[in-house]
């Protein structure tokens, strides 16, 4: 039996993306080296020795991508700034050119009806900050770069993520080196981990101060973990990783400390000396619980942990498929949209947040135009029917969700992967540049106008 699932009024339906990924135009106008730049550029880091130089090129072709969310009814866009192209040395002398490029973006898309979600910070670090995150300095040049960001474009942005994924910007760049800076050390991974979440502590307050009626959270990648069996060493194995990728970023950041469980994790395995590092100084994990306006989670699947298979990084199934089949996307990803509405239901009833965004949620599906020029990705559509329909579960529970923001846009450069997955709604064509609308695309914007989808 069909039934239409409505959302509530004013539900943000719209469409993800990060600076580095799409914007290309690497060394124009002022911008110096992110990390990013570095570490992509360094022999062995990404598939097939590719780069964010060129990208989307979405720094020229900004006015077609806003056309195209216009024409294909999204509501709201989530992109994120890029700090070495407002801060070229990462604090001190604002590049103005930049600050236009991102001026000229926000009133483009406000004319468009979209609603501007910002990023402050997708990974992008300026390469000048030297030490990167393993540094307490760090933190505060992030605070002088919110301050430049909210004074430029906080009368027409009200909606602010802080930082994006600070797992990812500190345990799989820190600890697992597979993203930038490439570095593999569990101690330093806890280092920057913390000044990652005392960044978005120190933030937030300058954030309200300079932008009147602004709304700021931070975005955390979320996902179950389930032991491969009931054996002993399964479930602690499990109930580890939850605490690596999961608690010891949301835990803190609604007051909670760091797990104590994990601090004993860590002592026990050498890691740390005490379960009191002298890196967390006195007041900082009051800064990092600051009161936030709303979560922002990203979801793509859930783990399997299997002691002597499982590696601590996320996701990390026991049996990932290499190629996409009727369980699994090409990323080798499971699709377990349960896992969606489990991870929301548990931020909720667990922390509270007084509301909840869905700030990434995606698929990559390689499907290229046809000899129309059409792509029919009817997996993705899969895909995405089946996650919103857990989002709509959830909401039926009384979870406070209030946006739905798929990843990605367009087809761009997927960090370590290079060009190899494609989660975009638009397929681009790396060669000329064009962007072709995917069956999903049109599917999506039909969701968007009808503020809901019929399920099955």
């Amino acid at each position: 039996m069909s039934n239409f699932i409505n959302f509530p009024q004013n539900f943000a339906w719209g469409t993800a993306t990060s600076a580095y990924q799409i914007e290309g135009a690497a060394r124009e106008d002022g911008r110096k080296e992110s990390i990013w730049d570095v570490f992509s550029h360094t022999p062995g880091n990404v598939a097939n020795g590719e780069n964010g130089d060129v990208a989307d090129d979405h720094y020229h072709l900004w006015k077609e991508d806003v056309r195209l969310m216009k024409e294909l009814g999204y509501k709201a866009y989530r992109f994120s700034l890029s700090w070495p192209r407002i801060l070229p040395d990462g604090r001190g002398q604002v590049n103005q050119p930049g600050i236009d490029f991102y001026n000229r973006l926000i009133d483009e898309l406000l004319a468009a009806d979209i609603h501007p979600l910002v990023t402050l910070y997708h990974w992008d670090l300026p390469i000048a900050l030297p030490g990167g995150w393993l540094e307490r300095s760090t933190v505060e040049a992030f605070a002088e770069y919110s301050g430049v960001a909210a004074r430029a474009f906080g009368d027409r942005v009200k909606q602010w993520v802080t930082i994006n994924e600070p797992f990812c910007a500190s345990f799989l760049s820190y600890k697992y080196g597979r993203h930038a800076p490439g570095i593999q050390d569990p101690y330093k991974a806890l280092v920057a981990a913390h000044h990652v979440l005392l960044a978005h502590g120190l933030a937030v307050p300058v954030l309200r101060s300079e932008v009147a009626e602004s709304r700021v959270g931070i975005t955390l990648n979320e996902g179950p973990f389930y032991p491969a069996t009931r054996s002993t060493s399964d479930l602690d194995a499990a109930r580890h990783a939850d605490g690596e990728l999961n608690r010891w970023f949301i835990d803190p950041v609604y007051g909670r400390h760091y797990p104590a469980d994990m601090l004993k994790d860590y002592v026990k395995a050498g890691v740390l000396k005490t379960t009191d590092p002298d890196f967390i100084h006195p007041g900082d994990m009051d800064k990092i619980a600051v009161p936030t306006d709303f979560l922002g989670l990203n979801y793509y699947t859930r783990s399997i942990v299997n002691t002597v298979e499982h590696t601590g990084n996320f996701p990390d199934n026991v049996n990932p498929s290499p190629e996409a089949d009727q369980q699994h996307t090409e990323m080798g990803w499971e699709i377990f949209p349960f896992g969606l509405y489990e991870t929301i239901c548990r931020a909720y009833f667990t922390y509270k947040p007084s509301e909840i965004i869905i700030t990434e949620n995606g698929a990559s599906y390689s499907d290229a135009p046809d000899a129309n020029g059409r792509v029919r990705d009817v997996r993705r559509i899969e895909y995405l029917q089946s996650h919103i329909e857990a989002i709509g579960r959830a909401i039926q529970c009384g979870v406070p969700i209030s946006g739905y923001y798929v990843w990605s846009l367009m087809d761009n450069f997927e960090w370590a992967f290079g060009y190899t997955q494609r989660f975009g709604l638009i397929y681009v064509d790396y060669e000329t540049l064009k962007r072709y609308p995917k069956d999903s695309a049109y599917w999506y914007g039909n969701v968007s106008r009808q503020n809901g989808l019929m399920t099955e």
